[in-house]
């Protein structure tokens, strides 16, 4: 019997051997481009995604799993999957998730099924810093055989950031110093993006975005 080496495999071998190690579907790959979209805590990253999906109705705004509370004006199922924590833990387990984080002692996942089996349509993913790390490290290990576009929204000033965080609600101090120290860590990481997008006023931040969409969708990719 004839024994391949991972030196005889072809890309597609190699790619469907990774995805199954991992647990994850073998044969969808997504055809067409994974935007992700990061952003610290009240800098308005929902907002300018839900205005991208409203406008370009062939992008899919991928709906995260979460097991924190709902809040007024959420919808279960479009705003987030709200569930308990026993069944967040299951689905990981169940290696139900692409990438999975722990954001201020609440869990936060996007499912793999949101990502893969997509036949035509692009998606846009809004996660946080370690969940688009994650992503970045899972295309990197599957021979970036999908095209993948990360965007980080920076607030224009911390004091910009502060007013926005505290028009939510009230606050603690306690509260805003730890999502002040998360966001400083958020934007030293927005390096590492291929875009960065400062939303110091909506509409404009929105145009650059949208120009961001349209222009990475002209490109030509070579794999």
């Amino acid at each position: 019997m004839n024994h391949l080496s991972k030196n005889d495999l072809s890309e597609d071998d190699l790619l469907k051997s990774d995805l199954s190690k991992n647990g994850l579907p073998k044969d969808d790959l997504p055809k067409g481009i994974i935007f992700v979209i990061s952003a610290p805590s009240g800098t308005g990253k929902t907002t300018l995604c839900k205005m991208l999906a409203a406008e370009f109705t062939d992008l899919k705004l991928s709906v995260s799993y979460t097991t924190r509370a709902i809040r007024p004006g959420e919808t279960d199922g479009k705003s987030y999957n709200f569930v308990s924590n026993e069944v967040f833990e299951r689905m990981i387990a169940n290696n139900e998730f692409i990438e999975w984080a722990n954001v201020f002692g609440n869990k936060y996942g996007t499912p793999v099924k949101s990502v893969l089996h997509k036949p035509s349509y692009d998606t846009l993913l809004e996660i946080d810093v370690q969940g688009a790390e994650k992503i970045r490290k899972y295309y990197d290990e599957i021979h970036k055989l999908f095209n993948l576009v990360r965007i980080f929204i920076k607030p224009p000033s911390e004091e910009a950031l502060i007013e926005r965080l505290k028009k939510r609600g009230e606050i603690k101090e306690e509260e805003l110093k730890r999502r002040l120290e998360a966001a400083n860590y958020e934007i030293e990481k927005s390096r590492f993006y291929n875009y960065t997008v400062t939303n110091n006023i909506l509409e404009k931040a929105y145009s650059k975005l949208r120009s961001i969409i349209i222009a990475e969708r002209c490109k030509n990719v070579f794999l």
